[in-house]
């Protein structure tokens, strides 16, 4: 017999599968258990976050041989560093010895060292002193170092896969790299770099990002005049992504520098994109901003995000002009998504019918991915019933 936790992840998969399998022209939200329910988001966390690829961080935060910064993720405790090679790893930064972290917040090393008992690994994760240990007819030196998660670098964002078994990433973003080609982000310089919570759900955050219907009503002094919903176009998504076009008022002012790439339609809209399940971006003809996303309970989400740009400025005029526009809007959404966790605590809203495919059809892309890892097929596959 079923227990409540059981009950409520069994019912909320059937109607992500029955969703998730509708045409797009009846396409519906999901209901709000969906967004609230903590059995439901321990459900996504072993069978979603654990077996994708995460986004954890930049390159741009790793210029330097020895440079790392530390994070958690699912509970998770990493170390992504750049070795003395130049090769980015994410490492485990727990210390093989009693289970303390290795490193603390980010910043240049050639050696990190547990200030617990002092055991000292090089950048490569390796362990390199271990005090008192070698009388241990047990210890084998070659066999404690930090353990390195795989790991995936596309466009300059740092990607993780925390259980190992994810196919390549890359590969499934073929068409988003042809989309954004002409852009050139993996050129483009970090020019900021900041970390937030906010009160919602994470599913929220990320669909809020990805739908454009609610640009003017929601941004109408900030990016309403920039990019209003009218002009939204969807693009054809993929099976790692999602995203859509916002096109610029042609009475704004053109946002250069240009690439020299960058045809006349190009120049003319920023594409919006998610990466399943975890990043978004807003890519402009002159600077992008993201967006990294990590669960922490299902009414709270921790955000990393930053702003990359053609020039290696981080304290410009437009650097700052830029970065003063994502805070408003940020701020403008972060309200509203507050708003909408506390809603979403009723029991009675069933989910409601999306917009057309230029507005919403990203949502519907989201529904169908996690459709895809955790509808009623894929459980009986996970669970193995």
């Amino acid at each position: 017999m079923l227990d409540r936790t059981d009950d409520e992840i069994s019912r909320l998969t059937q109607e992500l599968a029955e969703r998730a399998g509708r045409p797009a022209e009846d396409a519906y939200a999901m209901p709000a258990e969906y967004y609230t329910s903590a059995a439901f988001l321990d459900h996504e966390t072993d069978n979603v976050l654990r077996r994708d690829w995460l986004c954890v961080g930049h390159v741009g935060e790793l210029r330097n041989n020895g440079d790392y910064f530390t994070s958690e993720l699912l509970d998770e405790q990493l170390l992504v560093v750049r070795d003395q090679e130049g090769v980015v790893r994410v490492l485990s930064n727990v210390c093989r010895h009693r289970g303390n972290r290795v490193a603390e917040g980010s910043g240049n090393a050639r050696k990190f060292i547990c200030a617990y008992h002092t055991w000292t690994y090089d950048t490569t994760g390796a362990l390199k002193a271990a005090p008192m240990m070698k009388k241990q007819s047990r210890f084998d030196q070659s066999k404690c170092g930090l353990p390195e998660f795989a790991s995936e670098i596309w466009k300059g964002w740092i990607f993780v896969n925390l259980d190992g078994n994810a196919t390549p990433l890359a590969p499934r973003l073929d068409g988003l790299s042809e989309v954004i080609r002409n852009y050139h982000q993996e050129d483009r310089f970090l020019v900021f770099m900041e970390e937030d919570i906010w009160a919602c759900n994470w599913k929220a955050l990320f669909e809020n990002f990805m739908e454009g219907y609610h640009l003017s009503a929601t941004h109408l002094t900030t990016l309403h005049p920039i990019t209003p919903t009218r002009l939204c176009k969807k693009m054809v998504s993929g099976e790692g992504w999602t995203g859509y076009h916002a096109f610029y008022n042609p009475d704004y002012p053109p946002r250069g520098p240009f690439h020299p790439d960058l045809t006349e339609e190009e120049k003319n809209n920023s594409p919006m994109y998610g990466i399943f399940p975890n990043l978004m971006v807003g890519m402009g003809t002159d600077f992008t901003l993201f967006m990294i996303i990590r669960p922490d309970g299902p009414d709270r989400v921790r955000i990393r995000w930053g702003v990359t740009g053609q020039k290696d400025e981080p304290t410009s005029g437009a650097t700052k002009g830029y970065v003063d526009l994502c805070r408003a809007f940020n701020a403008e959404d972060k309200e509203k998504l507050e708003i909408l966790q506390k809603a979403l605590k009723t029991r009675g809203y069933p989910g409601g019918p999306l917009a057309p495919d230029a507005f919403e059809g990203t949502i519907w892309d989201f529904i169908q991915y996690m459709g895809r890892k955790l509808g009623a097929d894929a459980m009986s596959v996970n669970t193995g019933k």
